[in-house]
């Protein structure tokens, strides 16, 4: 219960008890100030009690309007005015299919020096069938993306690349990534179905997320290019697994090839700052290593069919799969201006080695390192090294799509100037590579690269088109310019 206020007699008697009792230290006029002072204050709130109930009735009567305290009446029009128009811009977005939809892009306009190649060039968007080398992967190109992600979880995503995404390495067809993730009994477990590029070690095949303009050796020659399938995709913690079976390198597989290829991807991120993750794919691929269209002799290998692979059996380059295993593990670590990312790959595929001269179909086997370390000169600008060796000597080489001599890639059995085999037919060389580039950010949006490439081999198997002759290494040089949004 609320206490009364003070009445006007009490306050009196006070006055009163006041000019009874004066303090033994203050003079008379002291005395009357202070009584002058009190009498002031008591008029004031006699005042105050008697306008209280007066002002206290219309507040009671007519309150104000709820949510219009401070406001106008026109500021409190604009307010609802605003609120309308928003609820409409809302359901045209929704009604329109734009709720959730997010575009980006990106475009790398790149010139390449090739030395052996004697040429200098800009490379953009050139043609999908030009040969996939090191120095003509994925960059040079335009991408638009597409995402949307429905009230109910589902993601949905149109990645167009023409003529340089992943499907125009095996289809022919400017879509890079066409998938949709479903969430199944929550938002971290999901069924993701479509083209899904691969995911292979610590680069990404888009430029805007490299370092540098060239993908390192691994990417470039023991990778997949893309998945067509179904994949479980799970994220617990600092945990993300994704596996499924899929086509590997194509849309549909031919006729008598009915296994799709198992293929997973499991990560672990310490932090933002540290992680590792591994990958994987085990099953059966196009095997491009006859070059006479039939196998010379009994292989002991079986078709898709399970019938024997005898002599004379024809064989389709593009058509005939065998089986691969493939297996990587890498790691990144970002400490304040130092950034390092590291791989390891290892590889075979059945009857796809480039020596079977001798009638019978070889196992191709391979095995490689890459690192890259990078470090921050100034917040804008990073230098960065990178270095990579791939072991490839066996059966005459032969890596993943490369079951052939390759003297623009430096894959297979080196040439000597008399036209023999440097190490004889049945030894392939092994290669390496040493990348050292910048790049320097100079907007949010733009992204300036450079980068000197020096690529060596054990053999001469560079060929120095303008010299007609072999040599062990090569030298390239880039620079591009890549606009993000």
């Amino acid at each position: 219960m609320k206490r009364s206020a003070p009445t006007v007699p009490l306050l009196g008697l006070g006055l009163a008890l006041a000019a009874a009792f004066p303090a033994a230290a203050q003079s008379n006029e002291e005395l009357l100030k202070e009584m002058r002072a009190l009498r002031e204050r008591v008029n004031e709130l006699e005042k105050k009690l008697q306008a209280a109930p007066a002002a206290a009735a219309p507040a009671a009567a007519t309150p104000p309007a709820a949510g219009q305290w401070g406001m106008t009446p026109e500021q409190a029009r604009e307010l609802n005015r605003i609120a309308v128009k928003t609820e409409g811009l809302q359901d045209t977005f929704a009604d329109q299919g734009l709720k959730g939809l997010k575009i980006s892009g990106q475009m790398d306009p790149t010139w390449i020096y090739n030395r052996a190649q004697d040429d200098a060039t800009f490379v953009f968007l050139n043609n999908g069938d030009a040969r996939y080398t090191y120095d003509n992967s994925y960059f040079g190109m335009a991408v638009i993306d597409f995402e949307k992600e429905t009230e109910g979880g589902t993601r949905w995503k149109l990645t167009l690349a023409p003529e340089r995404g992943t499907g125009a390495i095996f289809n022919n067809s400017i879509v890079h990534e066409a998938s949709v993730s479903v969430p199944l009994t929550d938002l971290q477990t999901r069924l993701w179905v479509g083209q899904i590029p691969d995911w292979t070690g610590y680069e990404l095949t888009l430029p805007a997320g490299n370092k540098l303009i060239t993908h390192n050796l691994l990417f470039d020659t023991m990778a997949p290019s893309a998945y067509t399938g179904a994949v479980l995709d799970i994220t617990s913690g600092k945990w993300w697994v994704r596996g499924g079976l899929a086509n590997v390198n194509t849309a549909r597989n031919t006729s008598g090839n009915k296994q799709p290829a198992l293929i997973y991807r499991v990560d672990y991120s310490k932090g933002e700052f540290s992680g590792f993750g591994f990958s994987g794919v085990h099953g059966k691929m196009a095997n491009f290593a006859a070059s006479d269209g039939t196998y010379p002799l009994d292989t002991g290998m079986v078709d898709a069919n399970g019938d024997p692979i005898v002599e004379n059996t024809p064989f389709d380059s593009a058509g005939e799969n065998t089986r691969v295993n493939l297996f990587e593990v890498d790691a990144y670590f970002i400490r304040g201006d130092w950034s390092f990312f590291g791989q390891a790959s290892v590889g075979q595929q059945d009857g796809a080695a480039i020596f079977n001269s001798d009638g019978v179909l070889r196992d191709a086997k391979w095995w490689g390192l890459s690192g890259t370390a990078a470090y921050k000169i100034t917040p804008r600008l990073e230098g960065v090294l990178r270095a990579d060796y791939v072991e490839n000597s066996k059966n005459g080489g032969g890596l993943l799509g490369f079951s052939f001599d390759d003297s623009i890639n430096g894959i297979g059995r080196g040439l000597l100037d008399d036209g023999s085999f440097a190490k004889g037919e049945s030894v392939g060389a092994n290669r390496w590579a040493f990348s050292l580039g910048m790049n320097y950010l100079f907007d949010e949006n733009t992204l300036f690269k450079l980068e000197y490439r020096y690529d060596g081999a054990d053999q001469p198997v560079f060929e120095y088109v303008g010299e007609g002759r072999f040599e062990k290494t090569n030298s390239v040089f880039g620079a591009s310019v890549v606009v993000s949004f």
